[in-house]
């Protein structure tokens, strides 16, 4: 049977909600919220078939390193793929490799591609035609799948799709199938889709199968949507989100889309490293042993003591992941969040930028749980637009960051290379009236902080010195104590049974001069 000829179907803008009752049977994946506005783009009516992608191959598609990626280069480089896997060229012609013989190249089946080699078609038709042509997002997938008019029940209780094994056990002529304008939105063969899997909001893993689909939320995993000819049960749904290395070309073929709209990747990484995870739980996550959050305890008291006070602008000095400078920003207008530690600040900015930050705790030895945290759940949502985030040092700030109502320095003291330095200058950074508060525990090491810097927790003639002694002495010129020392606690969680217990002393400083 010959190929039919393809041509291009409008599929009007539409919003996309997902979302998944748990009463039904589903992965992890599939459950949860998604819901997006998807603009108005034209789509294939068929499958792309062998005899399409022919012109691709024929065309040296193979061979011209301009359409393919980074990571499909390399792959093709690798493999020295020349055509589909599954193709073989013969004297006589090609011919299509089955699971169990050899046949003539059907040229009306859908061609079975991996992502690299279709993106690579693609990109050589957009360079052809002048079009804006890519692989169509997850989201766009949906909008076709409303387009068509199709549900789970109707494909379930039909038999005008080439699913379930209803059909033979091999793929079909793509023009076989309609489905509305269009023609195997679902089955024939899984169409590969743009999007690396990402968790919806408010998604759980399931601890009975932690590791289904954690591992595939590194980026590196694209959706594959629609099923294909073999495809039974839960892969036949609507809602069935299975994600494969690119690499993957087993009964996985597409359907190209034109438009202009940029593809939008969603954030999907769960941070492990130990130290930027506990601070991301730290900040953002759990309260233990009725110990409140620390930061927000500590912007509720400061702001608990800036009545009257003007709250502009203000400074969060060693933020770290940043919740306290979005506290703050919940009545200042607007709040600069600077840490040394670039990986804590990309943290920060990257809850700023998605509103969500996801990372696993260690429970113990390899075992971990996955958490998830939003800035809508904190009620901070609405404080994106009033920060900012910057590497940078304390003790050798750049000149912008000046002429602040309120500083925040939160543990930060005793992890300086020269608190003497800092203390002696931060005035500098602060307006007439403004207020300075510092909070610390207090723990002077040496591998933070040479022994001649530290301000206190020393004897001098024999006499004990405290931190606060050294405070009043090097603020003492420009600033005045304005409320007896407190201590705030805080808890930090290093496994599910080992925690640290910390008291901050907290001073707050008025500079008058």
């Amino acid at each position: 049977m010959a190929a039919p000829e393809n041509a291009l179907v409008s599929i009007p803008a539409r919003e996309i909600v997902l979302h998944k009752s748990d009463g039904y049977y589903g992965w992890d994946n599939e459950y949860g919220q998604f819901k997006t506005d998807c603009p108005a783009f034209e789509a294939a009516r068929y499958l792309t078939s062998n005899a399409e992608f022919l012109r691709f191959v024929e065309a040296g598609g193979y061979q011209t390193d301009d359409y393919w990626q980074e990571e499909g280069l390399a792959w093709r480089t690798y493999t020295h793929a020349q055509h589909p896997t599954f193709w073989i060229k013969q004297a006589t012609g090609w011919k299509l490799r089955l699971m169990t013989e050899e046949v003539d190249m059907p040229w009306s089946w859908p061609v079975e591609v991996n992502y690299h080699e279709a993106k690579a078609f693609c990109n050589w038709l957009a360079a052809h035609t002048g079009k804006p042509v890519r692989l169509p997002t997850e989201h766009e997938w949906y909008s076709l799948y409303e387009h068509a008019g199709l549900s789970d029940d109707q494909i379930a209780n039909d038999t005008h799709a080439n699913l379930f094994l209803d059909h033979g056990a091999s793929s079909c002529p793509v023009n076989q199938f309609a489905q509305g304008e269009l023609y195997d939105v679902v089955g024939n063969v899984w169409q590969w889709t743009e999007t690396p899997i990402f968790p919806f909001d408010g998604f759980k893993v399931h601890p009975l199968y932690d590791d289904f689909t954690t591992p595939t939320y590194d980026g590196r995993h694209n959706l594959i949507k629609g099923g294909s000819w073999i495809s039974t049960g839960n892969e036949a749904i609507k809602h069935s989100r299975y994600a494969f290395r690119r690499h993957f070309f087993q009964h996985a073929g597409f359907r190209y889309i034109v438009t202009d709209t940029a593809i939008e990747h969603k954030n999907a990484y769960y941070e492990s490293d130990k130290q930027l995870s506990e601070y991301a739980e730290f900040h953002y996550g759990d309260s233990y042993f009725g110990v409140p959050n620390f930061p927000k305890a500590l912007s509720d008291y400061a702001l608990q003591h800036l009545q009257g006070k003007l709250k502009r602008t203000a400074l969060d000095l060693g933020c770290a992941t940043g919740r306290a400078t979005f506290e703050l920003a919940k009545q200042f207008e607007h709040v600069t969040g600077i840490d040394f530690s670039a990986r804590f600040i990309g943290l920060a900015m990257q809850i700023a930028q998605q509103g969500v930050l996801r990372y696993t705790m260690v429970n113990e030895g390899d075992l971990v749980s996955y958490q998830e945290r939003s800035l809508s759940a904190l009620g901070l949502n609405e404080t994106t637009d009033k920060v900012e985030f910057w590497q940078g040092d304390a003790c050798n700030l750049k000149p912008q960051f000046t002429g602040y109502d309120f500083i925040l320095a939160a543990n930060l003291i005793d992890r300086l290379y020269s608190p003497r330095q800092f203390l002696s200058t931060i005035h500098e950074r602060l307006n007439i009236g403004g207020v300075l508060m510092i909070t610390s525990p207090y723990t002077w090491l040496e591998e933070h902080t040479p022994r001649e810097e530290w301000i206190g927790g020393y004897k001098q003639d024999g006499e004990n010195v405290t931190t606060l002694d050294g405070l009043k002495t090097l603020l003492g010129a420009h600033f005045e104590l304005m409320e007896k020392p407190v201590e705030i606690p805080f808890v930090i969680r290093e496994t599910r049974h080992k925690f640290q217990h910390t008291l901050s002393e907290v001073t707050l400083w008025e500079r008058v001069r």
